[in-house]
């Protein structure tokens, strides 16, 4: 006897994957829904494939065609499509949304979309609790629109009970702009070297994708209106984070500590931030009894070997275009080696 009917919105991306697959162990018959559809041998037996681009009028409704017991959307980003989804609700029975912890800002109104600004980077409260404030709901940047999207889902109440998780530094397999290139490609080119600013310890608390999807699963059993972080157990720093991939791959690199701001791309990371960025994960645990799958740590061998597979014999913009879009050289190593020799 199965648990019910599940769709799955973005099932090919790499929370997606995870999400598929937890939900089928629990007993859930999915239906896989992308714009790429049918094609991905990793299925597990009985999922059904469907071909679906959601911004295309009318082919999500017909995509759900009698509807679904629960419908998780991982690509869900702007009220727009928080609309679609409440006008779809006498179809759904429960709804999952991933939307992002970059949607907290701190006391003095910074957030992930001010970093750029002459008063830097926010402040936030450590851990940060999901009753903490957030930036007005817009649609000019990722942060607004995000939040943009859970109040849609959030006002339609009981006519679609809906958990947002609130998502941290997402990292596993498949992943588009993997944050954990930037060790892996210096480890692959033999760099002997890596600079770190603020003194290696920015904290931007990862969340792997089975963490997520242990969520996503919880939450599909237990329908309920709510907000919830979604993180690892840990929110290592920077340098943790060097030290342990290169653990998993053998290699000996040298750290040098760069005190205060990256000078331009040297010194700067992924993970780099003034403040620790920190989830509380409280909220999960006490609604959900939910209890992480994996540590950052235990993650990373599956990681490293997407990573490098993926790489190989490419430039790593095309490898990784979700990376690319930033338009930073993250591996600019003649200006690390010249800012090396001004210092020595």
């Amino acid at each position: 006897m199965t648990k019910g009917n599940a769709f799955v919105l973005g099932a090919t991306g790499q929370v997606g994957r995870a999400a598929v697959r937890a939900l089928v162990a629990d007993g859930w018959e999915v239906t896989a829904a992308s714009r790429g559809g049918a094609g991905d041998d990793g299925w597990p037996g009985g999922v059904r494939s469907v071909r679906l681009d959601r911004n295309e009028q009318g082919a999500l409704a017909a995509g759900l065609g009698d509807g679904c017991d629960v419908l998780v959307d991982i690509v869900a980003y702007d009220a727009g499509h928080g609309r679609q989804l409440t006008g779809l609700a006498d179809r759904i029975g429960s709804a999952v949304v991933v939307s992002s912890g970059a949607v907290y800002e701190d006391e003095r109104g910074r957030s992930f979309d001010t970093q750029d600004r002459p008063d830097g980077f926010p402040a936030y409260p450590v851990p940060i609790a999901e009753d903490w404030r957030t930036v007005a709901p817009g649609d000019t940047t990722y942060s607004t629109r995000k939040i943009a999207l859970e109040r849609e889902v959030l006002a339609a109440g009981e006519a679609l009970p809906t958990t947002v998780l609130r998502a941290g530094a997402i990292h596993g397999p498949y992943c588009p702009g993997p944050r954990e290139l930037w060790f892996v490609k210096r480890a692959l080119d033999g760099r002997p070297v890596r600079v770190l600013a603020h003194g290696g310890t920015s904290r931007f608390h990862p969340a792997h994708v089975d963490n997520i999807a242990e969520l996503v699963r919880l939450a599909a059993a237990a329908p309920g209106s709510r907000v919830l972080n979604a993180a690892d157990p840990e929110a290592p720093t920077v340098a943790e984070i060097g030290a342990a991939i290169d653990a998993v791959m053998g290699a000996e690199s040298e750290t040098v500590l760069m005190e205060g701001a990256p000078r331009g791309t040297v010194g700067l990371t992924p993970w780099t931030s003034e403040h620790p960025v920190v989830y509380d994960m409280a909220a999960a645990e006490r609604e959900l009894g939910y209890q992480p799958v994996v540590s950052y740590a235990e993650s990373l061998p599956e990681t490293v070997e997407w990573l490098a597979g993926h790489l190989k014999g490419r430039e790593w913009r095309e490898a990784f275009p979700g990376l690319a879009k930033y338009r930073v050289d993250f591996f600019d190593y003649a200006a690390e080696d010249a800012w090396l020799a001004s210092r020595a």
